[in-house]
């Protein structure tokens, strides 16, 4: 049997016992970009026989999730295909079918053993230090299947295998990763062993792509391919995904967490499908910011890497800082806004207006929007909603023999801003340039930022002045002078 068509079909086939890591997204990116580069199909597939750990929720947090990078798929959970449904668990049917072909070529028994069986066999094979293989248990004559017993594959030739992976060339695996593996349980699930290749096989996938920890148990899916009379698909090994340091696999402390905790963060889809495309494939150049559109037409599984790519959370906070800066004004006011909104300090509503003034000032220095909560909650923009609240000795300049000598010149400030063109900061700044320069820009500048943020360290004193608007510049300079006087 082979394929019906020369059309591309990838799929992505998570299981929902939970939620859906890094490693994983990569993968389904990996699957969409080549589907969507050939004109062809992107199945998403719910591999959900495995009822005892399936969580609740998980199916409806996976389409999300990719819905929320803009990995959309032809066929899926709510879209089914000429094939069916794409919920394995609602294909038990079609497995039963594939099993009773596997039986009538007598290649698939009633496991016949029981749990204490199986562990007797299990101690036998460790005191010769030989490896357990149920095939060298084999019954000579089989009973008929009743569909309440395990059913497991007869191994039809134990050899070699050799094939062929479009990343990693030739590979090859001995006899000893063959064995009798369960096709179908006694609850009427099939094992995942069983069920991918069915899948596959009735979906017409043509590339199957997944990790490095599935090339041991190759030989034994290609038995049951054989055994099926079913030609191979291409089979494309993905690169493990490191931690930061590109020595061990990445962890939770590295960043393997749900993928919506990082939309959570603020993190653009834009950004992060950039980020993971670039995490073990390579298309060549120094180009590092690359649309859908370019993702698209440049991927390529020649450009594959076979050695994993490192997750740095640093290139992606940077990368997601270039697509901040690549969005519309509008986009960046509902940013700061839902950003402050998330602030357990913050409680005051600022107006469209004083949004719209700090957004400049904010995005000057961060990355993504919980940093943002994080400069609220720390207090670095305490100066937007209420008065300051200082000691009148940070008002004096480090010259300054003594604080009285501060007071003329914020008085001085007083009558030029009250004259001040408040329209933007370079305004205000021009207003007060002059007498900066003529009088020394610390002795001047430095007491005005105090006197309107009350902090050592802020944004300068022309865009705080801004910010809060001209009556609000005057009255907390006053409150400056009556400190000082």
């Amino acid at each position: 049997m082979d394929h019906k068509s020369n059309k591309i079909v990838t799929r992505f086939a998570p299981s929902p016992t939970g939620y859906l890591h890094i490693g994983s997204v990569r993968t389904a990116l990996y699957a969409y970009l080549f589907a969507k580069k050939n004109d062809g199909t992107f199945i998403l597939r719910i591999e959900d026989t495995d009822k005892a750990r399936e969580v609740e929720g998980s199916i409806k947090h996976i389409m999300e999730s990719m819905k929320w990078l803009g990995i959309n798929w032809n066929f899926g959970p709510d879209k089914p295909g000429e094939f069916g449904t794409c919920l394995q668990s609602e294909r038990l049917d079609i497995y039963k079918k594939y099993a009773e072909i596997l039986i009538e070529k007598g290649l698939a028994y009633p496991d016949p053993f029981t749990e204490d069986d199986i562990e007797k066999f299990r101690e036998e094979a460790k005191k010769t230090n030989r490896p357990f293989l149920y095939r060298a248990h084999r019954p000579d004559k089989f009973s008929e299947w009743d569909g309440k017993t395990p059913l497991r594959f007869k191994t039809p030739v134990v050899k070699r295998y050799e094939w062929h992976d479009e990343v990693r060339g030739k590979l090859t695996a001995g006899e000893e990763m063959l064995d009798d593996i369960i096709l179908i349980k006694a609850d009427g699930y099939p094992t995942y062993n069983f069920a991918h290749i069915v899948d596959d096989i009735e979906m017409e996938v043509t590339h199957v792509m997944r990790g490095e920890e599935f090339i041991p148990s190759t030989p034994k899916y290609l038995s049951i391919y054989d055994a099926l009379e079913i030609q191979y698909p291409k089979f494309v090994t993905l690169p493990p995904i490191m931690g930061s340091d590109g020595k061990k696999k990445l962890s939770k402390r590295d960043g393997a967490k749900d993928l919506l905790e990082y939309r959570s963060d603020g993190y653009l889809p834009e950004a992060m499908c950039n980020f993971l495309a670039l995490i073990g494939w390579n298309p060549g150049g120094d180009q590092e910011i690359f649309s859908e559109v370019d993702l698209v037409n440049l991927f390529s599984l020649e450009k594959i890497q076979k050695s994993g790519g490192a997750f740095n959370i640093e290139k992606l906070q940077w990368m997601n800082k270039v697509y901040l800066e690549k969005q519309s004004n509008e986009f960046l006011q509902n940013y700061l806004k839902s950003a402050i909104d998330d602030s357990a300090q913050v409680n005051t509503r600022l107006t469209t207006e004083t949004i719209t003034k700090l957004v400049p000032v904010v995005f000057e220095r961060v990355h993504t929007k919980s940093e943002i909560t994080k400069t609220f909650e720390a207090g670095e923009y305490d100066w937007v909603f209420s008065k300051p609240d200082y000691r009148e000795e940070l008002l004096k300049w480090k010259k300054d023999p003594e604080l009285n000598n501060v007071l003329p010149r914020l008085k001085k400030l007083l009558d030029l801003l009250k004259e001040a063109d408040f329209s933007s900061p370079d305004k205000i700044k021009e207003s007060i340039w002059s007498y900066a320069d003529e009088t020394g820009r610390g002795e001047v500048l430095w007491p005005l930022r105090v006197s309107l943020s009350g902090r050592d360290k802020s944004p300068d004193p022309f865009t705080i002045a801004h910010i809060i608007g001209k009556e609000e510049t005057l009255a907390r300079i006053k409150v400056a002078c009556d400190k000082i006087g």
